[in-house]
């Protein structure tokens, strides 16, 4: 059997926030860290290549920033496209829809990349609503895999 269509990664969630903050959160740095990686070099802008850190993996990735449009959409390279979508919503919170896609290798390779990255986005939405709603921050990304910390 061989896949008919690339697989795609797609999670989404809504955020008690404002559609400024939200989007906010995912452009600084300084909060980004609060519920996904370690650290960034600079806030995301438009054709920005940028460097997020997971110190307690010992992992960094470049990112080149694609797209930004305020408050409502950010495109980016890492190594494959990643969208974030936000949606204001009457009530004033935002919905946010996060798409991966451009896996490669064989059909089998592309299936996991897709599940994996799947999950790791919900694992980074929620930290990202438990962070805005409640100022917690929940550690996800480290607890994934505290086997694989760097010593």
């Amino acid at each position: 059997m061989s896949l008919t269509i690339p697989p795609v990664a797609r999670t989404s969630m809504r955020i008690r926030r404002p559609v400024a903050d939200v989007f906010e959160a995912f452009v600084d740095p300084a909060v980004t860290s609060k519920f996904w990686f370690t650290r960034g070099s600079a806030p995301l802008t438009e054709g920005a290549l940028v460097t997020w850190h997971w110190d307690m993996y010992g992992f960094a990735a470049e990112v080149k920033v694609v797209a930004l449009e305020s408050n409502r959409r950010i495109a980016i390279e890492w190594p494959t496209p990643v969208e974030w979508l936000f949606t204001a919503r009457p009530d004033g919170t935002t919905f946010v829809t996060i798409t991966a896609s451009g896996f490669t290798g064989t059909d089998d390779q592309q299936v996991t990349a897709a599940i994996d990255s799947m999950g790791g986005f919900s694992f980074t939405l929620a930290a990202c609503k438990a962070w805005l709603e409640h100022g917690i921050e929940l550690n996800i990304v480290a607890d994934h895999s505290p086997d694989s910390h760097v010593r």
